[in-house]
């Protein structure tokens, strides 16, 4: 599992401010000439796993450091319908100004980790890992990836300089795609950081006798239904490990899982996963209150 990205959570933090106040908060200057004391939760509409919430508080501290915030769920963990994961009382008005930032980092982020705890439940019947992918908003992938983690995934490729990865348009450039499969193996082992693993895309059973022939050390089967799987997965008998990728879903991950394969990738878990549903329900606090605060 990937850790806490705290320098990237600051940075996407300090951005987030400034996309959304940099110019300032009219409607609240407008309606309120002073400090507002009230109290805020965060409640979660559904139930999911929390993730963001690092970059929720220290949204809310960036924008004043004198709110009292109290976390009731932690990142990874799970939230029901109706829970409140986090507790923030203060000024109203700094509150309001955070607000957009702070839940769009957890809308989305509890969003990857809910729907990657979805996939990882749907196949934990199968010695099978589930990756993610590099398919991340740019600027996002840290966060994104920690979310993954945080949902139960396994994080593939950081970057291009992480792993020898050939892919059908790497076979397409060289020489015209006349370079087989073997061939770009072969030119891989010998030119790439020898302590780095060889994977490489196939899409049919020949490809996959030429990715053995080319001792590449994964194999992934890209877009093959369950059958074919299975079939490669006879195929190459464990002198490779397998991994398949491409039109993965919740509908038929089940079945892709039972046909063998070591690993799943999946580029939804970044790409398209829908935001969790959370809200901020804020209150002022009542006179008595006002006077401890």
């Amino acid at each position: 599992m990937m850790p806490l990205p705290a320098a990237e959570i600051r940075r996407a933090v300090r951005i987030g401010l400034h996309e959304d106040l940099g110019d300032g908060d009219v409607t609240t200057s407008a309606l309120f000439s002073k400090r507002v004391p009230a109290h805020a939760s965060i409640v979660a509409q559904h139930s999911l796993i929390v993730a963001g919430l690092s970059a929720a508080v220290q949204t809310f501290l960036a924008v004043d450091p004198a709110l009292t915030l109290t976390v009731l769920r932690h990142d990874g963990e799970p939230a029901e319908d109706g829970e409140v994961i986090l507790t923030i009382e203060g000024d109203g008005r700094s509150i309001l100004q955070a607000e957009r930032v702070a839940l769009n980092f957890l809308q989305h982020l509890s969003g990857i980790a809910t729907l990657t705890h979805r996939f990882c439940q749907a196949v934990k019947d199968y010695p099978v890992i589930i990756l993610d992918t590099r398919k991340t908003l740019p600027g996002w992938r840290s966060l994104q990836k920690w979310a993954v983690a945080l949902g139960g995934g396994t994080n593939h490729r950081y970057s291009l300089g992480d792993g020898v990865l050939i892919k059908d348009n790497h076979l397409a450039l060289l020489q015209g795609g006349k370079t087989s499969v073997r061939r770009a193996c072969q030119l891989a082992h010998r030119k790439a950081p020898q302590a780095m693993s060889l994977i490489v895309e196939v899409e049919t059973l020949a490809e996959v006798r030429h990715a053995l022939a080319g001792n590449a050390d994964v194999i992934l089967l890209d877009n093959m239904t369950p059958a074919m799987v299975r079939q490669a997965v006879k195929l190459i008998g464990h002198r490779a490990l397998v991994e398949v990728s491409g039109g993965i879903t919740l509908q038929n991950i089940r079945a892709m899982a039972a046909a063998g394969p070591d690993r799943i990738s999946i580029g939804a878990l970044t790409h398209s996963a829908p935001a969790a549903d959370l809200s901020l329900v804020l209150t002022p606090l009542p006179p008595a209150r006002r006077r401890r605060a």
